[in-house]
């Protein structure tokens, strides 16, 4: 192929791997280059915590393929351990930098599709720069924080902030048998919960033995003579520690694209339309560096799911291939456990419709993840969400047992067809005693909305 037609992808994990495995199924012949800064391409970031927590025998489990597939098996060109370090959009060039060797060079490009991911939040605090203090993000971290454990063998565990990452890792870390204390300068766990249904997960985490502090501000951390964390330091306490987890959020990894003069949007995430293209032409981008559209909200949003980020890959690749695709859009749904407990939500939260100056209705009922009398039946919490004049829904959490996280599938498949609490209720859902009472829990929630 002409040199022009070539296509570079910055990023080697879900949507740039996505994307250019895409393209090459539909150009054969294609030259294809992927710069990825890491040493491995295509992990399963979201198996970190269970790695870490030793259920998962060892990394390579968490990585669907490797460099040495893509380029011998699919001929694409993949170079880890290079990072892009400037876009040149006049002469259609990158500055990549050898990250072993030293080497710089430039690379021309005839399309290029920025796929760089998002990074964890880092406090600009005293103390963040001592050993034992880890944030997850590629899959390298969760290596160096297991390889920490075993080498370290620490007692005490803080976790900085109360999400997804920071609930998982409590998690991973009591099961490796450490005294488990989590901080969050808010007044809840979950922040995109309801305060009603976070409560029941702090309660749940209190329970099996963390201790959870909130509404504390993080102040800096302590080190030991050799450089290690020894505290954790909040404006009420402090916190004895010999490890630390950052879990206090990502941020898009997009200054590469900003410094190029591409346009950002929401959150500082690339902006892009609907088939993935940038503000400057023959440059893509897709994954946690990019922006979405939310069905719900009908605004843009920023939003770092590795379903997400492969779904973009996708829409990207067939589009850079000469297809006609475009993301239909999210509605936030997402889904953990901490322990035996499940946790997700899907569309809006009370807090953002208020935001969007929304009036809506809010059903929460309790009720059984299976008939009753069945043996293994467990309880569980449903919320729903409906827009006050029209009785659409919006939104649904769920918190509860084995069996209840799952059904937000149902909620989200309601939220993106646009149906009614009517509708809802009126479903022909499965029954059968092992799996649901008569009524699921979903459909009891929406009868109160009717």
């Amino acid at each position: 192929m002409s040199q022009n037609n070539k296509l570079v992808v910055i990023g080697g994990d879900a949507a740039g791997m996505s994307a250019a495995s895409k393209v090459r199924r539909i150009q054969k012949e294609r030259e294809i280059i992927v710069f990825e800064r890491g040493r491995h391409t295509s992990f399963a970031a979201c198996g970190m915590p269970y790695y870490i927590a030793g259920q998962i025998d060892h990394p390579d489990r968490l990585i669907a393929r490797k460099p040495e597939v893509f380029r011998n098996k699919q001929n694409i060109d993949v170079r880890t351990r290079h990072e892009v370090t400037r876009i040149d959009t006049g002469g259609k060039r990158i500055r990549v930098n050898n990250l072993e060797t030293g080497e710089e060079f430039w690379e021309s490009y005839g399309e290029l599709l920025i796929a760089t991911g998002a990074s964890p939040m880092k406090p600009d605090l005293p103390g963040m720069d001592a050993d034992g203090v880890f944030g997850l993000s590629i899959l390298q971290t969760g290596i160096d924080v297991y390889n920490d454990i075993g080498e370290h063998k620490p007692k005490k565990a803080v976790i900085i902030g109360g999400g997804y990452i920071g609930i998982e890792m409590a998690e991973a870390l009591l099961a490796r048998g450490m005294d488990v204390s989590l901080v969050d300068m808010a007044p809840q766990v979950m922040a995109t919960m309801d305060p009603d249904m976070a409560s029941h997960i702090t309660d749940f985490m209190l329970k099996e033995g963390v201790k959870v502090y909130l509404e504390e501000t993080l102040e800096r951390l302590e080190k030991n003579e050799n450089g290690r964390v020894s505290a954790v330091v909040t404006d009420k306490q402090t916190l004895p520690a010999d490890l630390v987890i950052t879990g206090i959020g990502v941020r898009p990894n997009s200054g590469l694209a900003r410094e190029a003069g591409l346009e950002t949007g929401a959150n500082d995430a690339i902006r892009v339309d609907k088939k993935m293209r940038t503000s400057v032409p023959g440059i893509w981008a897709a994954g946690d560096c990019a922006e979405s559209y939310h069905l719900i909200s009908e605004k843009p949003v920023f939003i770092a799911l590795g379903t997400v980020a492969n779904k973009h890959g996708l829409v990207a690749g067939t589009n850079i291939s000469g297809g006609d695709k475009e993301f239909p859009g999210v509605v936030g749904t997402a889904i953990t456990k901490f322990n035996n407990l499940e946790i997700a939500r899907s569309g809006l939260s009370e807090k953002e419709a208020e935001r969007l100056g929304i009036h809506f209705k809010s059903a929460t009922i309790e009720a059984r993840t299976r008939s009753g009398y069945y043996p293994g039946s467990a309880e569980i919490r449903v919320k729903l969400m409906v827009e006050e004049a029209t009785r659409r829904l919006i939104g649904g959490q769920i918190v509860g047992m084995q069996g209840s996280g799952k059904r937000i599938d149902t909620i989200a498949t309601a939220l993106t067809a646009g149906m009614t609490a009517s509708q809802i209720m009126d479903l022909d859902l499965s029954y059968a005693p092992p799996f649901s009472p008569v009524w699921d829990p979903v459909q009891i929630a929406a009868r109160q909305l009717v």
